[in-house]
């Protein structure tokens, strides 16, 4: 097996970035979802909600980053960005983030068509994965929940084959939205390993991942595309364990051992 791409998402919910080489940290791919939007209550939004937020397209500066838009001059989002903080929710966990200038609020809401406020997880934030899944505190980033999501193409082509059955078409691995993409001859593998070694770094994988509607929706588009995969999914793949419900795709994991990694890097089977 080796990685065949790598992805992060600087701001949750927008479109993604290809990465060639990244260091992973404790909360993940360097800066993977250290970005979010929220609502006026400090609820977390993503595509669930706002599905054009696939259209927010993410250039990663030095300085920071920066937001394109269709036809409207870039954002630049950098530390002077930042005045204040706020506590903001992501599902059950809170955390005490920095809040950006309201000229930027009110530049994000234009394009987005609805009042948002754009935060940041920097170093005085904290958040952790939920406990029982994993076996020492792990921190994350305002990810759903873990810090690094695996993928397998070898079930993407599974999954593929059963909706080109029912008369439905494929859909590509970038609507489960992956950090990294594992390049193998096994479907559902990824069910029996326990942990992934890929060259100094470990990756112990623990928890299956439940999918929702952003699996439906168009990365490039924002467009909303019908009832696939999670049809198919419902039929292949629903959770036995009430701890998880849903139907599932992919792996959660966490970094045992930090360090780079690199597209086309082989990766084998470690020892949890």
């Amino acid at each position: 097996m080796n990685i065949k791409s790598l992805h992060i998402y600087p701001v949750k919910s927008a479109h993604a970035v290809n990465i060639t080489t990244i260091n992973i940290r404790p909360r993940g791919l360097t800066g993977d979802r250290r970005y979010m939007l929220v609502d006026s209550d400090g609820k977390f939004i993503t595509q669930r909600q706002i599905p054009k937020l696939a259209r927010l397209k993410v250039e990663t500066l030095k300085t920071g980053i920066a937001l394109h838009w269709p036809d409207t001059a870039p954002l630049f989002i950098n530390a002077d960005t930042f005045h204040g903080r706020n506590t903001v929710t992501v599902w059950r966990s809170s955390v005490d983030a920095s809040l950006a200038h309201p000229s930027i609020n009110e530049t994000l809401s234009s394009w987005l068509g609805t009042h948002v406020s754009l935060v940041h997880m920097d170093e005085k934030s904290e958040r952790f994965a939920n406990p029982d899944w994993t076996d020492s505190p792990s921190p994350v980033s305002f990810a759903d929940g873990y810090p690094i999501l695996i993928t397998n193409t070898a079930s993407l082509t599974a999954l593929n084959a059963l909706i080109l059955s029912g008369g439905g078409t494929e859909v590509p691995m970038s609507q489960f939205r992956p950090n990294i993409v594992i390049d193998s001859n096994e479907p559902w593998g990824e069910d029996h390993w326990k942990a992934l070694q890929i060259g100094d770094v470990v990756l112990d994988l623990v928890k299956p991942c439940a999918r929702c509607i952003m699996t439906t929706i168009n990365q490039k588009t924002g467009e909303k595309l019908g009832r696939e995969p999670l049809r198919a999914l419902k039929n292949l793949r629903p959770s036995i364990d009430p701890r998880n419900p849903g139907v599932l795709f992919g792996m959660n994991a966490v970094a045992r051992i930090c360090g780079e990694v690199t597209n086309g890097s082989r990766v084998v089977l470690g020892i949890k």
